[in-house]
Parts: structure tokens; C-alpha cells; sequence
């Protein structure tokens, strides 16, 4: 395989998980309709550095550590689990107190873009699966001939930009919603439906073996 089919196909594939819901997706569109545009286009920052981190880590060999070590794996698995569960409880006492869109900062109801950066970026870097991904499907679209780091960087660098392009979709589309849904009982519903789902994935994820 070349380059450019390389490429191309990577592409197709990233196109694919991206559109996929899922932990992201949620984040971003929580974000997006209780933090504003700001802090939702912070998160998905935060979302493809994470994926670039895991790329390049794939390529270089270290993400292999995570998967061939299973106390490495227990670890980055329960770290994430509780960034899960921690985000879920902070969304739901923010669901169970009600806001609206002027809640406080403090409240936990509402994320300025810096705090929305972090929570993206931990959201990719502490998922174990971030890793198995990287590390069962880049080998595949590795073209012979080519250093491995640089082309595993591009390839993640792809599958970022897909990501950011979806995610400005999402983002954009709910902010055309966000004017309703910014109400007492709209805010209490996304935050309820946000850390239920956050809850939802850190039990799965616990639960996985």
C-alpha cells in the first residue's frame, strides 16, 4: 500500500468512528448547548490532541505497553472510569440543583473553554480503547518505506481533523436549538441526559474485561 490509498482509506475509516456516537459526541454536544460555542469547540480541541497523542504513541511503539501489560491497562482503564463517573456525578447534582443559562461557573453546571479543553483531552487520553484502536488498525495503514512515527502522526492527524470537522457540525447545529434548550427545565434535561450517559460509559468500561 502507498501512501495515498493509505490516506484515503484512513480517512474513510476515521469518517466512520467518528460518526459513530459515543463518549465524545456527548461531551461536545453537552458542551455545546450549556457552555456555548467557546467551550464546545475547547472540548473537541482537547478530543483530537488526545487522539493525536494516542496516534503518534501507536506508531512509536508505546501504546503497545497499555495492551501488552495488564496491571498498565488495569490502570489506564479504573483512571478512566473515574473521570467517567466524576463527570457524571458533577452533571447530574448540576441536573438535580437546575440552571439555566447563567448558572455559575462554580455550580458545575457550566464550563469555561479552558476547563472544556481538559475535560476533552482526558476524555480520549484515559480511554483504554483509544489505544487498541491506534494500535489494532494503524499497523494496517502503514505504507512500506515510510517512518512509522511521522506517518502514524499524519494518519491521526487525519482522523483529528475528521473529528473537528464533525464536531464543528455538531456544534453549529445546536446552537440553532440552544436558545430553547438553555431554559431551567432544558438545562436540567441535557445535564440529566449528559451524566447519565457519562455514568452509562464509565460502567461499561468497568465492567469490560
Amino acid at each position: 500500500m502507498t501512501l495515498i490509498p493509505s490516506l484515503l482509506g484512513f480517512t474513510l475509516l476515521a469518517a466512520v468512528v467518528t460518526v459513530t456516537p459515543g463518549l465524545d459526541t456527548v461531551l461536545v454536544l453537552r458542551q455545546a448547548l450549556r457552555s456555548g460555542r467557546r467551550s464546545a469547540f475547547a472540548a473537541a480541541a482537547g478530543i483530537c490532541l488526545g487522539a493525536l497523542v494516542w496516534g503518534v504513541a501507536a506508531a512509536a511503539g508505546v501504546a503497545a505497553l497499555f495492551v501488552a501489560s495488564q496491571v498498565a491497562y488495569a490502570a489506564l482503564r479504573w483512571a478512566g472510569v473515574a473521570f467517567l463517573l466524576y463527570l457524571a456525578w458533577s452533571y447530574l447534582r448540576a441536573a438535580f440543583r437546575g440552571g439555566g443559562a447563567h448558572t455559575d461557573l462554580v455550580s458545575g453546571s457550566l464550563d469555561a473553554p479552558g476547563e472544556a479543553f481538559v475535560k476533552g483531552l482526558l476524555t480520549d487520553l484515559l480511554n483504554p480503547k483509544m489505544a487498541v484502536f491506534y494500535l489494532t488498525v494503524l499497523p494496517l495503514f502503514l505504507p512500506a518505506g515510510y517512518p512509522p512515527v511521522l506517518v502514524g502522526a499524519l494518519l491521526a492527524g487525519v482522523h483529528a481533523c475528521v473529528a473537528f470537522a464533525w464536531f464543528t457540525v455538531i456544534i453549529v447545529s445546536a446552537h440553532a436549538v440552544r436558545g430553547f434548550l438553555t431554559s431551567r427545565r432544558g438545562a436540567r434535561v441535557i445535564d440529566g441526559s449528559a451524566g447519565v450517559a457519562m455514568l452509562g460509559f464509565g460502567l461499561v468500561l468497568g465492567l469490560e474485561r
